[in-house]
Order: C-alpha cells, then structure tokens, then sequence
C-alpha cells in the first residue's frame, strides 16, 4: 500500500474514533447499557444567519436500499438532515417525533434525510427504519466517511444524534447537539421554513 492511501486511511479513522468515543461513564450522559456508544451532545442550538452561512453541503451515497442519494438533488428545499444509528438509544427515542414533523412539513417545501452511521450491517439499519415508521431515506454511512466530508470549521455534526437544518441554498442553518422533540425541531425548523428563498 502506497504512503498516500495509508495516510487516508489514517485520517478517516482517526474522525470516525473521535466522533464515535463516548463523552464519560455516566449513564445519564451515554444512555447506559447497550446504548453507551453514541456521543452525548451539549443539548446546544445554534442558529446562523443567513449573511454569515458557509456553502453549501454536498453529500453523495447510497441510501439504505443501496440506491443512489445525493443532497444537491433536494436544493430548493429546506432539508432537515438527522445523525443516527441503530445502537443509539436517544436516536430511537427521537425517532418517532422526527417521522411526524417530516410527516406534517412535507407540503412546506421541507424533506428529510438521515445519515446512519457505524451501523456496520445495513440489515440493523433498516430494521430501525421499519420497527420505527420512518419513512425518509437515509445515506448509509457505515465508515462514518460521509461525516468526514463536512468542510472544516463548519457547525458540522459533532454528536449522535445530531441535526442540522439546510437552507433552500443547501446551507448550515441550524445546528443542535441534542436528541429532539417535534416541538423542539418545530422551534428551530420554522424560522428557516419562513426565510425567503
């Protein structure tokens, strides 16, 4: 294997163990038991202004039925983009409120897609999918590549769960570090939905 490869190689594992370590031991923070491999978030939202948002974010992949997904197609729309994995006891928690505001937002202009990561057989992906009715595709990311693909110093997705909103221009609007209530998601959602296009 040549220097370069190696190099990569190093590079992305390094992320994928630095966004995948546990924040501490209590189980208030990891969830506990089986669920104590997800990052705790700080439980912070942060909203930038549209002045002051970076480019946009261009993801390629595949989706969970090994179909091609790519979030350029959904520019125009403002994208509700969700970090989650099968092992992670907030994501399931979340899950259900996530399916019921894409469920009631679709007719505003917003879609959703997931970003399963560290599922390392896709068959315990869409099985989360299926146990809790959510209905919007996903990128599978079992090597927590696409992760890495996030420019550097952007509100990239530091936690999981983590969501970030996109603008209509496929920008970083809002970030939160925190599992969410469809009232929570509401709270943050709207002001994007109502920015002008």
């Amino acid at each position: 294997m040549s220097r370069r490869p190696t190099l990569a190689v190093i590079a992305a594992l390094t992320g994928v163990l630095a966004l995948s370590a546990c924040t501490g031991a209590n189980s208030a923070e990891t969830g506990g038991g089986s669920d104590s491999g997800f990052v705790a978030g700080t439980g912070e939202s942060v909203s930038v202004p549209a002045a002051h948002r970076g480019g946009a974010i261009d993801l390629s992949g595949k989706d969970l039925d090994g179909q091609a997904i790519n979030l350029a197609a959904y520019r125009g729309k403002v994208v509700v983009l969700n970090v989650w994995g099968s092992w992670c006891g907030p994501c399931r928690a979340e899950a259900g409120d996530l399916e019921s505001v894409y469920k009631a937002d679709q007719a505003k202009g917003v879609a959703f897609v997931g970003i399963n990561t560290r599922d390392t057989q896709i068959d315990q992906a869409q099985q989360f999918v299926k146990t809790h009715g959510v209905t919007f595709p996903s990128f599978y990311d079992e090597d927590g590549s696409l992760l890495l693909q996030f420019p550097k110093g952007s509100l990239n997705p530091q936690a999981i769960p983590s969501t970030l909103i996109l603008d209509r221009q496929g920008r970083i609007a809002v970030r939160a570090l925190q599992p969410l209530t469809s009232d929570q998601l509401n709270k943050i959602l709207d002001p994007v939905i109502a920015e002008k296009s």
